[in-house]
C-alpha cells in the first residue's frame, strides 16, 4: 500500500527550488544582481534623466525664442494694424491723397514694450501702417470697377474677376519694389505686413480716381497721374523715414540712394495706369 520510494498518497511535493533547507542548514541569503543590488543605478539614472531634462528644455527654449523672434521680425502682430478709429482714418487718407498738406513728421512714435523697444499702434500714430485701409480700398476699388464696367455696358462675371486678379497682382509687384528697394540700400528687415500696409496705400487714389471717372470721364486723364505723383511722394517720404532709421549718418545722403528713391515714384505712374485702364 505504501511505496518506499514514492510519495504518500495525498501529499505533495513542493516544486524544485523550493525546498526547505535541510536541518543545520541556514537559508541562502543572497541577493540576485540587478538595479536593486547596484547603488549607483539610481543616482546614475537621475542623472542621465535631469541632464536629458534640461537639454530637453533649454533646445525647445531656444527654439522658440527663434521662431518668435522670426515671427516678429518678419510679421509682426495682425492685430496691431486693426488697431484704428474714425480720426485716424481721415487724417491717414488726407496723408497718403494729399502729401504736400502733412506738415508734421514722419517718423513714428516708439515706446518701451517688454524691455525691448516698440512702436505705438495707428490709433496713437498718424505714421503708422495699417491693414484696415489698404483692405477697404481694395474692395473700394473693385466695387467701383463693377460700376465701371457696368455703364461701359462690359460687366460680367469674367471681367470682375479679371480686375480682382490684376488688383492682387499690383500690390504684389508694389510690395517687391518696396521690398527690393530696402534691400538694394542695405536697409534693416520691415516687417512683410508693414510692406503689405504700404503697397496697398495705392488703391485710395485709384478709388478716388475711378469716382472721378465716373463722375466725368475726362476727369480721369487729370486724377490719375495727380493719385500717381501723391502716392509716390508718400512713398519716398515713408522709405526714406525707414531707411534713415537703419542707416548711418555718412550714407543717409548717397547718390545712389536718391535714384531708388526716384525709381519708386516714377514707378507709381504705369503701375497706377495699368490698374486703372479698366474694361481695355
Amino acid at each position: 500500500m505504501y511505496n518506499n520510494y514514492g510519495n504518500s498518497p495525498g501529499m505533495q511535493m513542493p516544486p524544485i527550488g523550493q525546498m526547505p533547507p535541510a536541518a543545520g542548514q541556514m537559508p541562502s541569503t543572497n541577493p540576485q544582481p540587478g538595479q536593486f543590488g547596484n547603488p549607483f543605478y539610481g543616482a546614475s539614472s537621475g542623472l542621465i534623466k535631469t541632464g536629458l531634462g534640461a537639454y530637453g528644455e533649454k533646445f525647445l527654449g531656444s527654439s522658440s525664442e527663434f521662431m518668435q523672434s522670426n515671427i516678429n521680425r518678419y510679421f509682426s502682430n495682425p492685430q496691431y494694424y486693426f488697431h484704428v478709429n474714425d480720426q485716424y482714418v481721415r487724417n491717414k487718407l488726407k496723408v497718403i491723397l494729399f502729401p504736400f498738406l502733412h506738415r508734421g513728421h514722419w517718423t513714428r512714435i516708439s515706446e518701451p514694450v517688454g524691455g525691448r523697444l516698440s512702436y505705438k499702434p495707428p490709433i496713437y500714430d498718424i505714421n503708422a501702417p495699417d491693414l484696415y485701409i489698404p483692405f477697404m480700398a481694395f474692395g473700394s476699388f473693385i466695387i467701383l470697377a463693377g460700376f465701371t464696367l457696368g455703364f461701359m455696358g462690359k460687366f460680367t462675371p469674367e471681367a470682375i474677376n479679371l480686375q480682382f486678379s490684376r488688383g492682387l497682382i499690383g500690390w504684389a509687384l508694389q510690395i517687391v519694389i518696396l521690398k527690393g528697394l530696402l534691400y538694394s540700400m542695405g536697409g534693416g528687415e520691415v516687417p512683410l505686413l508693414d510692406l503689405v500696409a504700404y503697397g496697398g496705400y495705392l488703391f485710395a487714389g485709384l478709388s478716388l480716381a475711378v469716382v472721378s471717372r465716373l463722375l466725368w470721364a475726362y476727369s480721369y486723364f487729370v486724377m490719375m497721374p495727380w493719385m500717381s505723383l501723391c502716392m509716390g511722394v508718400f512713398l519716398v517720404r515713408t522709405m526714406k523715414r525707414v531707411l534713415f532709421t537703419e542707416m548711418r549718418s555718412s550714407e543717409r545722403h548717397s547718390t545712389r540712394q536718391h535714384y531708388f528713391l526716384l525709381f519708386l515714384a516714377i514707378a507709381q505712374f504705369p503701375l497706377f495706369f495699368w490698374l486703372g485702364n479698366i474694361g481695355a
